[in-house]
């Protein structure tokens, strides 16, 4: 199992003891969509869905899930967590919304999982909001777009 640090020399899970690696800034920035028809997507921009403001709830759902990843991740760590922010934007080109999430923190372990998290969640709240007018949306692309600090340094997709 080398490099896998979640599973230790015996390959059983465990959670990494990241207690003596050093406190540095870290930032995390992940990206995902839901494709839907244009309809729909007229719907969500134009603020009729009979939910309420789709986009506003979905931003509040992402930053609650950032916040929540230690309880439904395993193995992460609960981290104090500085910044959360959404960006919801309705692209006709999709048709479609794009979201981006970007989470901040000083710590010893990063912020990716809580990024991803975020963008996960406020995808499957969009697609719950308005399930009852399309229910064949599509979440997709959901990645990992930059990573900054720690031993690894800066990652940042291509």
């Amino acid at each position: 199992m080398s490099g896998l640090s979640h599973f230790d020399a015996e390959g059983q899970a465990h959670m990494v003891d990241v207690s003596a690696k050093p406190v540095t800034d870290r930032v995390a920035v992940a990206r995902g969509q839901v494709v839907m028809g244009a309809a729909t997507l007229a719907l969500i921009a134009e603020g009729r869905a009979d939910k309420g403001d789709v986009l506003g709830i979905a931003r509040i759902a992402g930053i609650m899930a950032a916040k929540k990843t230690a309880d439904l991740i395993p193995l992460c760590h609960p981290l104090p967590i500085t910044r959360v922010a959404l960006t919801l934007t309705p692209d006709p080109a999709l048709p479609g919304v794009e979201v981006e999430a970007s989470v901040k923190t000083s710590g010893q372990t990063g912020v990716e999982m809580e990024a991803l998290t975020a963008v996960s969640v406020a995808c499957l709240t969009i697609y719950d909001m308005v399930k009852a007018v399309e229910k064949s949306m599509r979440i997709e692309g959901i990645r990992l777009i930059l990573k900054e600090g720690g031993k690894s340094g800066r990652y940042e997709a291509e």
